[in-house]
């Protein structure tokens, strides 16, 4: 059987000599993989952009028997070219970071229709902003955290979780900020909860470590979410 759905690509692996199994998160049918025969050959030239974290598609599909299995499409297209997202380093380093996060916690294989338009409208977004898109990652994670059920008012309530799973530690060696550094980044919290255009983070360190710190966040409710590797290119990028 065939569907036709929107898709939001997470991201890909190489596939036998020219093919590729890529995750995509489709409106209808959630995160499905698919095998992709043929696009990373010489000609056509540029198909395997199409698959490139985010890119957003309109696809005819098979539908697997039952949950977990690979199938495969039988069209695929652009559905909304970007004007900067693959053009500009920042955004670009933006996206592979977003894109890791939410591949690794959006699991389900159901139709989640809010959780989709979330998706699709903030990226398009990000491709179009053209100020503060530096606190766009911050932002897009703190919104995306009440669709996976486990979303804040506060700053606070974001600090308290996470001093309280021990990340507050202070002895030698140990990672993340300190009790106090942590009390300080709830105003931050605060601002992009609830006014981003008035965020008065001065810099990229302390982006970096407000990402740290939300990363830690999201893996006390997202069980193995495990190591968000991206991250230390991005920080790369903003430390820039």
């Amino acid at each position: 059987m065939l569907i036709k759905t929107r898709g939001i690509v997470l991201s890909f692996l190489k596939y036998r000599e020219t093919s590729i199994i890529a995750r995509v998160y489709t409106e209808r049918l959630g995160v499905q993989s698919y095998v992709v025969n043929g696009v990373r050959k010489a000609k056509p030239p540029g198909r395997i952009a199409l698959f490139q974290p985010f890119t957003l598609l309109d696809l005819v599909a098979y539908v697997a028997r039952g949950s977990g299995g690979l199938t495969r499409l039988s069209e695929f297209r652009c559905s909304e070219p970007f004007s900067t997202l693959p053009y500009e380093v920042q955004k670009s380093s933006v996206v592979l970071f977003l894109s890791e996060v939410v591949g690794r916690a959006v699991r389900e294989e159901e139709q989640n229709e809010p959780l989709f338009q979330f998706l699709h409208d903030s990226i398009l977004a990000f491709d179009q902003q053209t100020k503060g898109s530096e606190n766009f990652a911050l932002v897009f994670l703190l919104e995306l955290a009440t669709y996976l059920g486990f979303g804040i008012s506060t700053g606070s309530e974001l600090t308290d979780q996470v001093i309280m799973a021990g990340h507050a530690a202070t002895s030698k060696g140990a990672t993340g900020p300190a009790t106090l550094r942590l009390r300080e980044f709830e105003t931050y919290f605060d601002e992009l909860l609830h006014d981003p255009a008035t965020s008065t983070i001065p810099n990229g360190r302390v982006r970096h470590e407000l990402l740290t710190v939300l990363i830690r966040y999201y893996q006390l409710h997202v069980e193995q979410l495990g190591e968000i590797r991206s991250l230390d290119i991005l920080s790369q990028v903003l430390a820039e």
